[in-house]
This record gives structure tokens, sequence and C-alpha cells, in this order.
């Protein structure tokens, strides 16, 4: 009871005090940010307006403590009092939300791991329910083993699920049922089904069950038809490039398999991810996105008027680049989705998509933004956002479009304690490049930096993908956003050629060119800096992860100017990445072909076989399980670099992490560590952080 009666009486000082809490944004910026504020900082990761208008639920992240995985809990605030309320609060990942019709029920997906034997209390995933107050949520499906993924259907009377069905049957099943403690390379596959719950008799019944992977599925409002993305097996080498989408009619319970053509044998490479699912209101088209290592994302539609379905892509508005979250404007056939544009990522709509043709394409948020997420209400005309900018991070906003007189709202303020901070100086910059391209990217300077003040030491900080860019906002991150401008650094974070968001040449320009146009680019970026008086020429350090820690890699070995490094979860050769990562067609992508086919390529575009020209100390991170970019291509840099080089070197390897920190401990060693590092050799210091 005194746990109970504490609850209460925080949340209801809570609701008293939260609209007076921050909203005037009057605090003096006196803030110096530390290592220890990334953990302060939470992010909204998903948003969904309730059918009537009257509240958004959303989904907050939190770091947890020291070794724990990070979570997320669900919240709502009402669109008009601007009051939030959180409605979980254990321990775990509560995501997925989804509202009842009534406006009042809430559901999701979550594990609850209270040592039961028999779901939902075994840590299985399981839908679960609850208010719009704080409560006790309550659990919906029993499925053992938890399900994968769910549905509601729009009259709140049936939840669709899929789940693990029976194990397919394969080659070598008695040998391999005498060696099971052996791993194979591949084996037995769990093949896919669909079921639904009816909520009113509380009855199950399998719907169908394609013989296939299901990763994603989508039921149609009027529940006749459930378009399927299927793979034969659960490898994602296996979805990059052998996906299709089913779609199965309920009524002769018979699968439809569209045809491929578009975004496979017509496509500039075959190995297309199809993503994104949406159903218009009448259910009368379905919308996906093929999304390309390398190449611009399209947008698949396929429409039923009777007959067969017919299938084309959507022409995309010029030079922007779709990053997927496709939905349709409620009782409309205008379809939205997010694209990038040089650096802002903004809500686009394309209007009147039916009967083979569209209509005009419009950007429904203008202006220096970048939007994570949106949810229409059932009206088509209100919507909730997730923005952020150069001076605040992901917060929830609202406009009304029925009110012609209605502005975009802010309704939530997650990060109260960075309304004090002293922010970093965010801008967009653009340079040539020495073939002649501009380029674009993010500078960030100490906020009370004046060019009388000279040059500054200079990081360089890479993006991951290619397929990606650094977009122009505040986010507080681990590979040196926000905290090397307030440590007195400039941070320039380069998009250079083969990032999105600058036009489909820029984009696909470096396929075939990895190691070369991209280095150009960046080079070119330090030059323009060093020339502007931002950069001091004799400062300067490079870091990234992923596709950033290749690049690191790529540009220490071509230039002795970075006096300092740090490589995270880099590739340092293009034949091993092909091998061992998880998608092997991104590096044929980027290779033209096959390492037989084109093995001159893939030396080229690897640095491993200059690893002897490295002067730059280097720190190296990455995660001991990384599917994407294996740890074999960290320990190789630093055995070149350590054991056969004289180069001072660091190798972490996180325990347990894969291609990304999700532990806390590990986000703020990684963060710590970097600082020092760059401290010491581009600044003198020979101090450990914490010493007096």
């Amino acid at each position: 009871m005194q746990d109970a009666w504490r609850f209460f009486v925080i949340v209801l000082a809570f609701l008293i005090f939260a609209p007076f809490l921050g909203w005037a944004q009057t605090a003096e910026r006196t803030h110096e940010i530390t290592v220890d504020d990334y953990l302060s900082v939470h992010l909204i990761t998903d948003c969904e307006t309730s059918p009537d208008g009257r509240n958004v639920a959303f989904a907050e992240l939190r770091w947890g403590d020291h070794d724990k995985p990070r979570t997320t809990d669900l919240w709502v605030v009402n669109t008009k009092t601007r009051r939030p309320v959180r409605l979980t609060f254990d321990p775990v990942s509560d995501y997925a939300p989804q509202w009842g019709p009534d406006g009042q029920h809430l559901y999701f997906m979550t594990k609850r791991d209270r040592g039961d034997e028999r779901p939902p209390y075994d840590g299985s995933t399981q839908v679960w329910v609850i208010g719009t107050h704080p409560g006790e949520p309550l659990p919906i499906t029993r499925v053992k083993d938890g399900i994968n993924g769910y549905q509601l259907s729009k009259d709140g009377r049936t939840i669709y699920y899929t789940k693990e069905g029976e194990e397919a049957e394969r080659e070598w099943e008695k040998l391999r049922g005498k060696y099971s403690e052996i791993k194979y390379g591949h084996g037995p596959v769990n093949y896919t089904e669909i079921w639904k719950l009816n909520l009113e008799s509380w009855r199950e019944e399998k719907v169908a069950a394609p013989e296939r992977v299901i990763t994603e599925f989508n039921v149609s409002d009027d529940e006749s038809r459930i378009a399927m993305i299927t793979t034969p097996d659960g490898r994602l080498i296996t979805k990059e490039g052998q996906s299709r989408l089913d779609v199965f009619d309920v009524q002769t319970e018979q699968v439809t398999t569209l045809p491929d053509k578009l975004y496979r044998e017509d496509a500039p490479t075959p190995f297309g991810w199809l993503d994104n699912l949406a159903w218009s209101s009448d259910g009368s088209a379905l919308a996906v996105a093929v999304g390309y290592d390398g190449y611009p994302t399209e947008i698949l539609v396929a429409e039923w008027t009777g007959g067969e379905p017919s299938v084309r892509l959507l022409t995309r508005p010029d030079e922007v680049h779709v990053t997927g979250q496709l939905r349709w404007i409620p009782k409309t056939a205008d379809l939205c989705f997010l694209a990038e544009d040089h650096a802002r990522r903004r809500l686009h709509c394309v209007t009147n998509v039916k009967g083979g043709t569209q209509g005009a394409a419009h950007v429904l948020t203008p202006g220096d933004v970048v939007v994570h997420s949106y949810s229409y209400a059932a009206d088509g005309k209100q919507i909730a956002l997730v923005k952020s900018d150069t001076e605040n991070c992901r917060d929830v906003y609202w406009y009304d479009g029925s009110n012609t007189s209605s502005k975009l709202t802010r309704l939530t303020r997650i990060n109260l304690q960075m309304d004090t901070w002293i922010l970093p100086r965010i801008s967009h910059v653009t340079w040539i490049s020495a073939d002649g391209t501009e380029v674009g990217g993010i500078l960030e300077l100490p906020n009370a930096y004046t060019p009388d003040q000279g040059p500054l030491p200079m990081v360089v900080e890479l993006h991951g993908g290619p397929t990606d860019c650094t977009k122009l906002h505040l986010r507080y991150w681990i590979y040196g956003r926000t905290i090397l401008a307030a440590k007195g650094y400039a941070l320039l974070s380069p998009n250079y050629r083969g990032s999105t968001g600058y036009g489909d040449k820029f984009m696909t320009d470096l396929i075939g060119h990895e190691n070369d146009l991209d280095v150009q680019d960046i080079l070119a970026g330090v030059d323009a800096m060093i020339e502007r008086g931002v950069a001091d020429p004799e400062r300067l350090g490079v870091m990234g992860w992923s596709n950033g820690g290749f690049l690191t890699n790529c540009l220490i070995v071509t230039t002795p100017r970075f006096k300092a490094a740090s490589s995270g979860a880099g590739t340092v050769d293009q034949l091993m990445q092909w091998s061992l990562e998880d998608t092997p067609g991104h590096v044929i992508n980027y290779m033209r072909g096959l390492p037989w086919e084109r093995t001159e390529a893939y030396l080229k575009a690897s640095p491993a076989w200059q690893l002897d020209r490295v002067t730059t100390p280097t720190i190296i991170h990455v995660g001991e399980k990384d599917a994407r970019v294996p740890a074999a291509h960290s320990r190789t840099l630093y055995r070149g670099l350590k054991d056969y080089g004289t180069v001072p070197t660091l190798l972490l390897v996180y325990p347990g992490a894969g291609h990304g920190l999700r532990i806390s401990d590990n986000r703020k060693g990684k963060l710590e560590w970097d600082v020092a590092w760059f401290d010491r050799y581009l600044l003198g210091k020979t101090d450990e952080p914490g010493d007096e």
C-alpha cells in the first residue's frame, strides 16, 4: 500500500506541475555538457495518435543502470492539456503501441518474466493492454514461445499475430539430431503462421501458413486481405535478395505472389529489401518500400481494381531519399512517407495515388527539421509528429488541420534538464570536392566560438551506411556529436558521396568507388574548414562507426595528417566483409560483383593492404558478437598496427555486444575513452579522466 500511495502522489504532483516545468524556456544556459550527461537523455522512438485525436501515445527510451540494457516505457499525452501520463514502469521494453477504436485502450508488445513456466509471465513476447491512466497492464495473448508481431483489427474485435509454426523438414535430419550440439551453418526452418484471436469469444484460429518466414504483415481495414513480406528462411542474407510480397485472400484462402520484376530484374541490383507495408483505407491499394544498399529507395504500389492486381513504382519527388514509414492518410488516396533532403528529414505526401496515376507531391513539414515518426487521427486531419531540430532533441508535436488557425504545438518536453545546457552551434556547410562535386555536412562548434579566437582542434565524424546521412539537428551521440563541441573541438560530419538526401547521382556515384570518392569528399571538407579558419591543420582527428569506421581506416592509410583516430566496428578487408557479414549484398553492390568477378576492386577498396602506412594513434572499438562488421576486422587492424607496427593503439572489445552498444556502461565507456584519446593526441593532455 505504501508503494501504491507513493506512486499516486508522484503521479499527482507530476500532473499538477508538469505544464509549468520548462515550458517557458527561460532557464539560463549555464551547464557545461559532460560525459555523464549522455545517459540522462531520453529518446522518443514512436508515436501513435488515438482515433479521436484526444491522446498521443509514445514510447520513451531510457538507459538502464550500468550493465542493464536500455528499455522503453509507454506514455500518453493529451493533445488539449498537454499533460503527459506515464503508463508502464516495469524494467522491460514496451513497444509497438496500437490504439483500440474507443481511444481508451492501448495495446502493445512486451515481455514480462515472473518466473512462471507458462505464458504470459515466462518472458515470452505477448500482446498486452492498458488504459489511459497508470495501472497494471493486462495480458491479451498467451501464445507458447511468444509472438513475432501483431495487429489490432480496425473494429477492435480481433488481434492478428504471427508465431513460429512447426519445424519444416530438411535433409540430414537424422545426423543433425544425433549431433545436435554442433552449430550448423544452416538448418531446419520454422515457418511463420498467422493466427487471429477473437476478443469477444476469446477463441484462436489459424489464418494462414504460407510455408515461408513472414518478416512483416499487414491486414487491410476490411480484413479481406493480408499482405505479407516473406523469405525462404530467417537469415538476413535471404531477406535482402529473396524476399517477396505475398497477399493472402481471406475468402478464398489463396496466396498471390505479386510480380517482382520491378524490384529484382529491372532494378539496379537484385538485392533489394522489402519493408513498410501499408494498406489504403479502402483496401484497394497496397504500398511497400524497396530499399537498396547504394541506390535510392523506391515505393512499390499494388492496386486491385478487379481481377489481378497491377503493380508499379511511384514517381519519387526529385532529389530526396525515401526513408520509409509509409502511411496513407485515412479516407484518402494520399500516401505519406519520410524522406531526407540535404540533411533534413521531412514528411512528404503524394496525392491521389490511384488508377495507375498519381498527383502532386507536397512537403508537409518544411524547414530545418528532422521528423522521426508521425501518426494521423482517424479523421485524416489531425497529426502527431516526433521531431527534432538544432536546439531541441526529439519531442511530440501536434497539428490540427481541421482548425484553419492551428499551428504546430509542442506536446512534450521530455529532456527538461537540457534547457540549461550550453548547446553547440550547429549548421549545414558545403564545399567542393576534388572532381567539382558539391558536398554537404554538419559543422558543430563550441557555443561561444568566434572566428577571432583562431582555428580549433577538429575531429571529423563519419556516419555509417553509407546509405545514410548525418542530419541537421541536436543529437548527443556516442560518436562525438555534442560532447566534442562542448569540450572545445570543432566537429565536422561530412555527408560524403553515397550519402542520402543529396540526389540520386550523388548517392550512386559511390558504386564502384569506395575508398576513393568518399575519401576525396572528406579530405576536401577538411581542407575547406582549414581555409575558413575553423580547423587547425596540426590538430586533426577522425572517428566513425560501421561504414564510418571503415572510412576511418581508409583515411589513416591514405594520409598521415590525422593525429588521432577512433575506429569503430570498421571493415578492413572487403573479401572478409563479404564472407562474414549478415548482409553481403551490400559489398556485392559496391564492388559491382562477387570476389572472383571483381578481385581488383575488392583489393583496392580494402585498407588492410596498406596498414604499414599508418602513423595515426588509433583506438579501436567493436562488439564481441557483431554480425554486421565482425570483430575479425578490428582484430586485424589491431594486429597490423600494434604487433607489426609502432603505432600507439588500443583495442576495446565490448563483451556480448553486437553491432550497436546497448549497455549503459559500454556507451559511457566509449564516450570517455574517445574524449581521453583525442585530448591526449590532439591537445597534449596526459592525465586520465578523473585525475586531479
